[in-house]
């Protein structure tokens, strides 16, 4: 299974659970686990972490070739994660609002069966067009979507952990 990043899980695993400064265990376990093919983040989630300009940044920036999703996204996946995962007549600025989430969805879509989507969004099915969440997204298409936690489970990362 190929574990493919929204850009919340790095954010907020930075910032509330595993800075990089002191939890490095768990950013060197990702590196491996990139290297591996295990875990990636597509090229639009790279793009959105490393414009900022903080260690988070740099770490990505430092491991982009393990780390980076080396391909395109096909962009008629993308349209139709738009238009029937939230909506067919979306404003320009609901849009913008999507930011990178269909894309990401449209990776995990286009090989269903041996990839998954993992985020730190909850589900809110109740939640409509440019408001709705990847997990909501992502079982309207049969995608597997995992949260931070579960990847560390299902990929059994411990703090006593050492490459191989």
């Amino acid at each position: 299974m190929l574990y493919l990043l929204d850009a919340n899980v790095l954010i907020d695993a930075n910032r509330d659970y595993y800075p990089i400064r002191r939890v490095p265990e768990f950013w060197n376990w990702l590196v491996y686990m990139g290297e591996r093919g295990q875990v990636k983040v597509p090229q639009e989630v790279y793009e959105k972490v490393t414009d900022a300009n903080d260690d988070l940044a740099t770490w990505l920036k430092d491991n982009r070739g393990a780390m980076l999703l080396a391909e395109d996204v096909d962009l008629a996946l993308v349209n139709r994660v738009i238009e029937r995962g939230y909506a067919p007549d979306l404003t320009d600025h609901e849009t913008e609002q999507l930011n990178e989430d269909p894309f990401l969805i449209a990776y995990a879509l286009a090989d269903i069966k041996q990839r998954c989507v993992v985020t730190t969004e909850r589900s809110r099915p109740k939640r409509q067009r440019a408001n709705r969440h990847i997990p909501d997204v992502s079982n309207d298409f049969g995608v597997c979507c995992r949260n931070t936690f579960q990847l560390i489970n299902e990929l059994d990362f411990r703090t006593d952990w050492n490459a191989p």
